[in-house]
């Protein structure tokens, strides 16, 4: 990656959760019937007409005793002071009418990526965008159903929400030091509106930004491995979490929740891969999760991974 970077050359990345797996791409290399692409900077896919099918959409998400298991070993972390915020995920079985490819088009979000026969996801997380020298990252933690009275300030007010999105920010500040100067935050607990066919959500999101250190210019890579996993979906401490995730949830993650980016020749789009939907033999399976911090409640936290059991289709 930073071969190519250093050379200007364009391309497009996959990285895996735990940056084990890296495929990159170049412009020329981009075959869409592998993989299609739709960024805000970049796209490979062409304009599709509505969809005339009724959706047809099941899922059949683990039982709140299953879920709490995991859970529960979260919690005793946090009470031992091991972590403070663990981002505990998990993965549902669901049914549908609709092909990978078809819910990749017809998806509204920031980001979506199909992979063939594999995954698809539409993400409305940037991870990092880089543009002449500057580089930006977009914390979005804490989600809200938007049919409750007064379901922003809520969420913006929610003593266990403002905690958690306390904690990213300044866990992804710290980050972003690592790779930059002047790091600052711009923006704080920016609420954000989400349409999808089974509910509308609120999610909150914060920007942070810095100048990227002489070290660093130009080196994608490089800036890609001191950051990841990304905070947002991991949690805080970063190696003494990973350790906790790992025994939580008793499932590989795999590309779920880890990082894909558009470099241009120049500037750099990136997202984290969240709202993915993963095919297994014949079986297709969700994977969603949030944040647990010592003040989570059980039953919260196990709806809240229902809550993102959807598709941004309307």
């Amino acid at each position: 990656m930073d071969e190519l970077s250093l050379q200007k050359v364009p391309y497009f990345f996959i990285i895996d959760f735990l940056g084990e797996k890296v495929k990159i791409f170049k412009e020329n290399e981009i075959k869409k019937s592998i993989l299609l692409i739709d960024f805000q900077e970049f796209s490979n896919a062409k304009t599709q007409h509505g969809l005339i099918k009724k959706i047809l959409w099941k899922s059949y998400p683990e039982s709140l005793e299953s879920f709490k298991k995991g859970f529960d070993i979260v919690q005793k972390n946090i009470h031992f002071g091991n972590s403070y915020l663990v981002n505990y995920t998990r993965k549902t079985k669901i049914e549908t009418n609709l092909t990978l490819e078809e819910i990749f088009y017809h998806s509204s979000a920031k980001y979506k990526v199909f992979y063939k026969d594999f995954f698809v996801f539409f993400s409305p997380e940037t991870f990092v965008r880089i543009i002449d020298g500057k580089i930006s990252t977009y914390p979005m933690k804490g989600t809200i159903d938007a049919s409750l009275e007064n379901a922003a300030e809520i969420l913006k007010n929610d003593k266990k929400e403002k905690a958690e999105h306390y904690t990213v920010v300044d866990l992804l500040r710290n980050d972003l030091s690592i790779v930059a100067d002047d790091v600052k935050v711009d923006k704080f607990q920016h609420i954000d509106f989400i349409k999808t066919q089974q509910k509308d959500l609120y999610a909150m999101s914060s920007e942070i930004s810095g100048i990227i250190k002489p070290d660093f210019e130009g080196k994608v890579g490089s800036i890609m491995k001191k950051l990841l996993p990304a905070g947002s979906i991991l949690g805080a401490p970063k190696p003494k979490t990973l350790e906790i995730i790992l025994k939580a949830e008793g499932f590989d993650r795999g590309y779920y929740t880890g990082v894909c980016g558009w470099f241009d020749g120049k500037n750099l789009d990136s997202c984290v891969m969240i709202r993915f939907i993963e095919k297994e033999g014949n079986e297709l399976y969700f994977k969603s999760g949030g944040g647990i911090t010592h003040m989570s409640k059980l039953e919260d936290e196990y709806q809240e991974m229902k809550n993102k059991i959807y598709v941004p289709i309307h």
